[in-house]
């Protein structure tokens, strides 16, 4: 289950990640109590800032996979985190000076997710340059799995340390995280890399896009991790409706429901730690299986079924996303890698922002059920009609292949 801890490199890597980890999930609370803070409790403010935040992911995640191979990805990724941290210290000053505004945080939350759109791509693909082919999928459901633990441990220590010291200092601190991922990137011994082979001439956009194109199982893969985000990984805000609107429980309550599908994630990911080879089968069973579990969870009866349900989403949700990763860049060859993980971020994180109003406007018309079922439903269904494309186009091409083949082996006819 820890096989990829062996390597020194990744040890480095993981430690830095917990860290960095928990230090994001501890800005995001911070930054949302801020701009409620600042505005007035302004639902539409906070909206506009988590939009801002997610913006650049649409916007930039295709350059920033094609700068992950045009440049090494460790000399990338350390300047992305320089950034992100920097911008975290200058919030954390600003606020605790008083020079906070609403804006400002607009203009450093989407600056914070320019960063991010570069930053991810090239992390995901640097993880198969630190232990290689036959620990990848090992070491993407480690990481899965330290990014659950933070998310278990950084909203807390957050929320006391808002209520004691301020988000000012919440932020400093997140900021002061960076740097120890910075060291563990340049502790790294690079004689224990393993380079990828870079690809000879410009490094274009254009050239990722083609290799994606033809590669129907990338296509299919990118597919499902799309339908998934945009319909699926509604969670957090069908959560919410469920616990004030159908079950009216309160805030703490909504808080045992977020755990609850948090630890399910976590013993996700590390189940996902002990799969060696993930096929194609692996991550289109899970979309469909995940889709179901939560049309299931939204046709929980009680508050307590569903909490029992929760922990089975988060688990079908990282099996998903575990595999999905580790089955793109296994299949990926290294000099055109961060251009498909850019195209992977893009869908992944893209979605999200599309899918979360039309559910949303759903759960407001009939009923907070109608956000998780309507959400399962969509994901079912439109999975198998990607399969079913996928299917087809398969066959088409062993149709081709066969003709080809008898032409190319078939004797000339007597005369």
């Amino acid at each position: 289950m820890f096989r990829a801890l062996e390597e020194r490199n990744y040890r480095l890597y993981f430690g830095g990640q917990v860290l960095s980890n928990a230090g994001t999930w501890m800005q995001r609370v911070a930054q949302d109590w801020l701009v409620l803070d600042l505005s007035g409790s302004s639902a539409v403010a906070l909206g506009i800032t988590t939009a801002l935040q997610f913006l650049p992911f649409l916007l930039f995640s295709l350059w920033g996979g094609t700068l992950a191979d045009r440049i090494p990805r460790r000399k990338l990724l350390v300047i992305t985190q320089v950034v992100m941290g920097a911008l975290a210290i200058v919030l954390g000053v600003l606020a605790i000076a008083g020079l906070a505004t609403v804006g400002i945080v607009y203009v450093l939350a989407f600056a914070l997710g320019v960063a991010a759109a570069f930053d991810n791509p090239a992390r995901q693909a640097f993880v198969n340059e630190i232990v290689g082919k036959e620990r990848l999928g090992n070491a993407i459901a480690l990481n899965s799995a330290s990014f659950n633990l933070a998310r278990l441990v950084g909203p807390a220590l957050a929320g006391v340390m808002v209520a004691v010291v301020g988000s000012g200092w919440v932020f400093i601190l997140n900021g002061l995280s960076f740097v120890v991922t910075i060291a563990a990137l340049l502790a790294m011994r690079t004689s224990e890399l393993r380079p990828q082979k870079r690809q000879d001439g410009a490094v274009k956009l254009s050239q990722g896009l083609r290799y994606v194109g033809r590669n129907a199982d990338l296509v299919l893969v990118l597919a499902l991790a799309f339908i998934v985000a945009t319909f699926g990984l509604n969670y957090q805000m069908t959560m919410a409706l469920m616990a004030r609107n159908q079950f009216e429980v309160g805030a703490e309550a909504f808080g045992v429901m977020s755990t609850a599908l948090a630890l399910g994630a976590l013993v996700g990911s590390l189940l996902a730690a002990r799969r060696v080879h993930i096929p194609l089968r692996l991550v289109v069973g899970s979309a469909f299986v995940f889709g179901a579990v939560e049309v299931v969870n939204g046709l929980a009866p009680t508050y307590v079924s569903m909490l029992v349900l929760l922990p089975f989403a988060g688990l079908c949700a990282m099996t998903f996303t575990t595999s999905a990763q580790t089955y793109l860049q296994s299949r990926s060859e290294g000099w055109v890698r961060g251009r498909v993980m850019g195209v992977y971020t893009l869908l992944f994180f893209g979605g999200t922002p599309l899918g979360a109003p039309v559910i949303g406007w759903a759960s407001e018309q009939w009923g907070p059920r109608v956000g998780l079922i309507g959400g399962g439903a969509l994901t079912f269904v439109i999975s198998g009609i990607a399969v079913l494309v996928y299917l087809r186009h398969r066959k088409r091409r062993l149709d081709l292949d066969a003709v080809v083949t008898d032409a190319t082996v078939s004797p000339e006819p007597a005369r």
